[in-house]
């Protein structure tokens, strides 16, 4: 019996490299979508990398994708690339539209070309909400974007439901909360505490600039999260969900437990620095995921200081080796 194909894009991230292995473990045969670019970081899947096949098309070039689905013929494809770092859409607005709103678009496009039996998992974003009209945040809580990254976002999830309705794909998106882990990008807020928590704790930082201590979030585990990203292209109907833990934590939780983590007072070192305050600030986000929760029979197992503690334990070790 042959095994079943995924197609993953953005394979390299945090997102792509948990959800690879997982896909491992369910015994698929797992391919891996990689721009050409004079510099590849694989550092997050070099431990599987002679398990999968790494592939090359890019979002920005419909031929490539359609090409590259062809020769596949994946029975999933998981839609994880984007510009992803919130701060950066609003210095690069178009081309984080280009990636994150009309890439959907065209991988959607290279399905209904190529075949239309195919299942489709897009990467929302509880960035969508924004400005939230409705706490907790549902599948049915209108959208209020508050960066071009979210806004890009909206799009992409509109689309997706539309080529679902409009052409019968099973097209579905996750509408994931912040989800984190030690394969964090170290330009995210999470990484960058625990990271500096560590330098800072082997003397080779001495202080923490953060922007607002008190935005609130709701901070689940990677690893948990891709597992309903597969339940979810699994179910005989197709539909989006809200993906998140139900509870919420401000930065400067984050930041007090990180620093405990090792012995030290966060308040020694963290200064407020008015350049990583936001243009717009999202302020509290917090998701209902009951529909996830009684569907797909998904629950978040990491807790959010066990998610803390794991990162700040992976920076110390990597930093002393």
């Amino acid at each position: 019996m042959q095994k079943k194909k995924a197609l993953i894009t953005g394979i390299t991230g945090q997102d792509g490299s948990y959800l690879a292995e997982f896909l491992l473990s369910k015994d698929y045969r797992v391919y891996g979508m990689v721009r050409r670019s004079s510099l590849e970081k694989f550092e997050r899947i070099e431990h599987i990398k002679t398990d999968i096949e790494i592939v090359q098309g890019d979002l920005l070039d419909q031929y490539s994708l359609i090409r590259l689905i062809d020769s596949i013929r994946p029975a999933e494809i998981y839609n994880l690339a984007a510009m992803s770092f919130v701060p950066t859409s609003w210095d690069q607005p178009v081309l984080t539209s280009e990636f994150t709103a009309t890439g959907v678009t065209r991988v959607l496009e290279a399905i209904r070309a190529v075949n239309k039996g195919i299942r489709f998992y897009q990467a929302s974003s509880s960035e969508m909400f924004g400005k939230v009209l409705e706490t907790p945040q549902k599948e049915t809580t209108p959208f209020y974007p508050r960066s071009p990254y979210g806004v890009a976002k909206v799009y992409g999830h509109w689309i997706t439901v539309n080529y679902r309705e409009s052409h019968g794909i099973f097209a579905v998106s996750g509408i994931l909360f912040n989800h984190e882990s030690p394969r964090r990008g170290l330009e995210f807020v999470t990484r960058k505490v625990s990271h500096t928590a560590a330098r800072i704790k082997l003397g080779l930082a001495r202080e923490l600039p953060m922007g607002n201590l008190d935005a609130r979030r709701d901070w689940g585990y990677a690893g948990d999260y891709v597992q309903a990203m597969w339940a979810m292209l699994q179910q005989d109907e197709p539909r989006d969900f809200v993906i998140a833990t139900g509870k919420t934590h401000s930065v400067r939780e984050l930041v007090e437990l990180a620093f405990s983590r090792l012995g030290l007072d966060y308040q020694k070192y963290v200064k407020t620095d008015p350049r990583f305050i936001r243009p717009a600030e999202v302020d509290l986000l917090i998701g209902d995921s009951s529909r996830a929760r009684k569907l797909l029979s998904w629950e978040p197992q990491v807790s959010f200081q066990q998610l803390v503690e794991m990162m700040v334990d992976a920076d110390l070790s990597k930093l002393q080796k």
